[in-house]
């Protein structure tokens, strides 16, 4: 099984109402639930773990993790609110207002043990969750228990309007990375937390560290990522009609995560294997998967039906 761990949270996307006023419409999302819902669309067993409410909203979010097949055995339910998070688009990009204390996702707990490490392929954790301390702190536990037997994936998915003490969270930021196999992040992000695009450099301190694969995505102009035997591999963005970007990063995690267990690659043995040519093919599947899912309002991630068989079939030749 492929587990993803953290932020599951209800948007309000801006729509016009029929009269032309400006409204707001509730759609399930969270990268890291959206994380969870790419793989399981895509034909990967996986589960969520976090925080989940039993308000009207995480009914919801858990009535749109089951459509999808997504395992909820270790999901944490209490009567701590959902987090709730208002979307405007500027300049292309979408921005966030969230509305996150005292919630579900900020409540969850790590109980030691939880979690049977060994029957699990990779982990993946990042995003909103870890902008605060203790959601930082109980991330840390848990990929502490599960390093060694699980390959660790972690996506920064920085929300600058949620940190408040900007150098702490990048020390932070670089300690999850230090424990991570797979390490992916955004142009956006890393200008926020490094400045500048200097990404070879950073991406061959991170495999210095541990990590064995260092992915930049930067979208309408593709994804580079870094492999501690296969080195530099760059793939191009597909062209697509962009009707917003919500959801795309993760999209993308999803699918290349997707793509290396499909490839056998995804185990912590197998993951130091992977060679140029089943990178760039696990590269551009999840570019492919990613624009699919820019082509539609909200985190709606594609199923193999929508994104295939040609480029299922491209990622399994060979």
């Amino acid at each position: 099984m492929l587990l993803s761990c953290g932020d599951a949270l209800v948007d309000f996307l801006p729509v016009k109402s029929a009269d032309g006023r400006d409204a707001a419409v509730p759609v399930v999302g969270g990268s890291c639930l959206n994380i969870a819902v790419g793989m399981a669309r895509l034909g990967a067993p996986a589960g969520f773990v976090g925080g989940i409410s039993t308000d009207l909203f995480g009914r919801m979010i858990a009535d749109h993790a089951s459509a999808s097949q997504v395992d909820l055995r270790y999901v944490t339910r209490s009567a701590h609110q959902t987090t709730l998070a208002f979307v405007r688009h500027v300049g292309g990009e979408p921005q966030y207002a969230f509305y996150d204390e005292a919630t579900a996702s900020r409540n969850w707990t790590y109980q030691r043990g939880s979690i049977p490490f060994d029957e699990i392929e990779a982990i993946h954790v990042g995003s909103t969750t870890l902008a605060n301390d203790e959601g930082t702190a109980q991330a840390l536990v848990m990929i502490e228990e599960a390093g060694g037997s699980t390959t660790i994936s972690f996506d920064r998915n920085c929300r600058p309007n949620l940190v408040r003490h900007k150098a702490r969270y990048v020390d932070q930021m670089n300690a999850f990375a230090a424990a991570a196999d797979i390490v992916r992040m955004s142009d956006v992000d890393f200008e926020f937390l490094y400045g500048g695009s200097n990404y070879g450099e950073r991406a061959s301190s991170l495999i210095a560290a541990g990590a064995s694969l260092v992915v930049v995505t930067r979208g309408i102009n593709g994804a580079q990522a870094w492999h501690r035997g296969a080195g530099l591999v760059k793939v191009e963005a597909p062209t697509v009609d962009v009707v917003d970007t919500i959801g795309a990063g993760d999209s993308f995690q999803a699918a290349l995560l997707f793509a290396l267990r499909a490839i056998g690659r995804i185990k912590c043995g197998t993951l130091a294997q992977l060679n140029s040519d089943e990178l760039g093919r696990a590269l551009s599947f999840a570019s492919t998967c990613a624009a699919f899912t820019c082509g539609r309002a909200g985190a709606d991630p594609p199923r193999q039906s929508d994104v295939g068989p040609p480029p299922l079939s491209r990622l399994l030749a060979g």
